[in-house]
């Protein structure tokens, strides 16, 4: 049994002023051949596959073919997606024969020759190894689903949490994937677009609208004949051709119930509409005073517009901005993404004092520059950590600027250390005593709940915020609510029959 393994992951921001070339995946490790199974084991998606692929098929042989993982940023290069593509066709060519292909995708990737870049890269591998050869795909439940992705995949398998356990879907995936291959499933599919984006703040699983209509597909799972039910609540800075909230349905050679699963959770979606648009977001000067005015800490500050791993910038200085204009007198964490202003600090050198204008230099649409003052606290140069599930991160340079209680971490690049205490902590700071920390991000929190007693989701321009009436759409397939009045809307569910 021979079985390609690769991944091809980024998730796009249409209104990020960035552009995502090679460099942001080999910030990451972009690992080619054996590297693959070298470094991806207990890590991502083919973390999870390999955890199944030894237990229930021993004697399999992997093909390892290219890992190439950048996160979230701005619409991908031409010349990247070509690059990648070939890496993968290449590879699965010199693999063949083939059993199957097992794919680690995000779902929400665009490039500038091709908006659907994971419907581009199954059409491409699918070319490779013909139309018999099953190709199961992991992917993240942000993804916008189009029909080339349901044409050319045999089961598109989605996140079922947010925060997210990459792990934990490369495995059931890969269950999946083995019940094929010893003939004991032949998937159906059935998927349903869904005329509808919300913003992130009812993203969470484990609370509110989400969670009950991630909690149905998990019932609909029981059922009986029923492979997965994916949900993707589609992430909302993506403006595409195909772009909308989507649910796939897998069934065993069961065309019917495929159909009435995605149905029903396409209208349970779609009436439920105005509650995923519900929101607790605090003005930026508001959410401050609440922060400092808390019993006790530690508060995140949620930068809701400026979500790296949405893509963002890093470098919004609206919260800081804030912070410094009411003077906040407790110990208060603030990363900021900033080459300019660290190459300064480093020049400077521990215990000098430095006046900088910091951030504000890529996202100039949504804030400005603010000018601190500041004393070199400390730099740090060559750090590595394993951020285990998500992999090994080099955090390359950084410094730790202190403008009176406010401890602001200095970033030359988009890491996803951004969000954790490790960058604080590796610059000196005792997470403890700190009262307030910003993160950029809208959701994914757990990586301070050890210190957490509060959170406040602050109203934060940006090229991730939440106001998405703020943006200029023009390729998403309109109508679409709620940039339009949209008031009825009924599903009727596509099916693709075994192979």
């Amino acid at each position: 049994m021979r079985i390609a393994v690769a991944e091809i992951g980024q998730e796009t921001g249409s209104f990020s002023p960035m552009q995502a070339d090679l460099s942001d995946f080999e910030a990451y490790g972009l690992y080619h051949g054996d590297e693959v199974l070298e470094e991806m084991r207990g890590v991502g998606p083919i973390g999870g596959f390999l955890d199944v692929a030894a237990a229930e098929a021993p004697s399999a042989t992997l093909v390892p073919v290219i890992r190439a993982w950048g996160s979230a940023g701005g619409t991908i290069t031409a010349a990247t997606l070509d690059y990648l593509t070939k890496q993968l066709v290449a590879g699965l060519a010199k693999a063949l024969p083939l059993d199957a292909v097992f794919l680690s995708l995000h779902g929400a990737a665009a490039a500038e020759n091709d908006d659907d870049l994971e419907g581009h890269v199954l059409a491409a591998a699918r070319a490779v190894v013909g139309d018999q050869i099953p190709i199961v795909v992991a992917f993240d439940h942000h993804a916008n689903i189009t029909r080339r992705m349901v044409t050319h995949a045999t089961l598109l398998v989605g996140h079922e949490t947010q925060p997210h356990d990459p792990p934990a879907t490369g495995r059931k995936a890969a269950r999946l994937l083995f019940r094929i291959l010893r003939g004991e499933v032949r998937p159906t599919v059935a998927w349903q677009k869904i005329p509808l984006i919300t913003p992130q703040d009812q993203f969470l699983t484990s609370v509110g609208p989400m969670q009950a209509w991630f909690d149905l597909a998990r019932e609909f799972e029981r059922q009986p004949g029923v492979l997965d039910v994916s949900p993707y609540p589609m992430q909302p800075w993506l403006d595409v051709a195909e772009g909308g909230w989507a649910v796939v349905v897998h069934t065993n050679n069961d065309a019917e119930l495929a159909r009435s699963i995605a149905a029903e959770m396409a209208e349970v979606a779609w009436h439920r509409r105005a509650e995923f648009w519900a929101s607790e977001r605090v003005a930026p000067a508001e959410a401050v005073r609440q922060a400092v005015a808390a019993e006790r800490g530690l508060i995140i500050l949620s930068d809701t517009g400026d979500s790296v791993y949405g893509g963002a910038p890093g470098d919004n200085t609206c919260i800081l901005r804030e912070l410094l204009a009411q003077q906040v007198e407790c110990l208060t964490l603030v990363p900021m993404i900033d080459p300019a202003a660290l190459a300064a600090a480093m020049a400077a050198g521990v215990g000098a004092m430095l006046t900088v204008e910091l951030g504000g230099k890529v996202d100039r649409a949504f804030c400005q520059p603010v000018q601190v003052t500041g004393r070199v606290a400390a730099i740090s140069q060559g750090f590595v950590v394993d951020l285990q599930q998500y992999g090994i991160c080099d955090l390359k340079r950084t410094a730790l600027l202190q403008v009176g209680a406010i401890q602001i971490a200095l970033l030359d690049h988009r890491s996803f250390a951004v969000n954790h205490a490790v960058l604080y902590s590796h610059l000196g700071i005792d997470i403890d005593r700190a009262k307030l920390v910003v993160v950029k991000t809208a959701s994914n929190f757990q990586f301070f709940a050890r210190w957490r007693s509060g959170l406040i989701r602050v109203d934060s321009p940006g090229t991730t915020q939440s106001n998405l009436h703020a943006f200029d759409w023009r390729h998403i397939p309109r109508p679409i609510y709620p940039l339009d009045p949209l008031d009825e809307w009924q599903a009727s569910p596509k099916v693709k029959r075994c192979q």
